[in-house]
């Protein structure tokens, strides 16, 4: 693996005897589909130290048994056989809302945004130091883990977030897991304008570091699949503030 990821396991494991931090109390559950021995082994030595329980997958139809297991939360390369991590991803989104964390060698935006648009939560280009790994997986179980209400409801819209779905005058909305992380935040304090950085930090993670233009471009594809002929939009730009949502 790269000189990053091997320098900074290193200083993990010079660490390991460190306190674990609060997040981390409660034991996960972690997928690993890496068909790279070396980098699955690095990966998943990273996460056993920090408190974790990892299951290893080497192809897509060994991971999927794993999966049934149960598990809180996937780690996998895009590259992997039979089928590959974009197939497992559809397969996966398609009946769980487990967090997805993908990883890849392939760092052009068209293929960021076909992993997210499938259902990933966060994606991740090798070569990557394990301690921003962690990081993600730290947001991602915390995001999780967060205790919720079972639907948000208003006249026209209805998010119900233990099936992680939202309905728009009764007929389902398709929305990918970001799209709907995005919706559920905005609708998370009735009538609140966001911020661009208060909403990259509820779905994106406070360790986030990218553009604020994420946020817009999420928004873009949000406010598409909630466009009805005739209706104003449910999300508001609110100028010099960001946005907000109209229930």
């Amino acid at each position: 693996m790269n000189e990053s990821l091997h320098n900074d396991e290193k200083s993990q494991s010079d660490n390991k005897g460190a306190e674990r931090p609060f997040w981390a109390g409660k034991m996960s559950t972690i997928l690993v589909v890496e068909d790279d021995i070396s980098i699955q082994n690095v990966i998943s030595q990273c996460l056993e130290r920090d408190g974790h329980e990892v299951l290893k997958a080497g192809d897509g139809e060994t991971a999927i048994r794993l999966f049934e297991r149960g598990v809180d939360l996937v780690i996998m390369d895009v590259m992997i056989p039979h089928p590959d991590g974009l197939e497992l991803t559809r397969r996966i989104r398609a009946t769980s809302p487990v967090p997805i964390l993908i990883i890849s060698a392939r760092a052009e935006e068209a293929d960021r945004v076909t992993g997210l648009e499938l259902g990933a939560d966060d994606y991740l280009t090798k070569p990557f130091a394990t301690r921003e790994m962690l990081a993600r997986v730290k947001a991602l179980l915390r995001r999780a883990r967060l205790p919720s209400v079972e639907s948000i409801a208003g006249a026209e819209i209805v998010i119900d977030l233990r099936a992680r779905s939202v309905k728009l005058d009764g007929q389902r909305v398709e929305l990918t897991a970001q799209e709907f992380d995005l919706i559920k935040a905005l609708a998370s304090v009735p009538g609140k304008s966001f911020t661009r950085d208060e909403l990259l930090d509820a779905v994106w993670g406070e360790e986030y570091t990218g553009e604020s233009r994420r946020v817009d471009n999420g928004i873009s594809r949000l406010r598409h699949k909630l466009r009805r002929p005739g209706k104003p939009d449910p999300i508001r730009s609110i100028w010099g503030v960001g946005y907000r949502l109209e229930l």
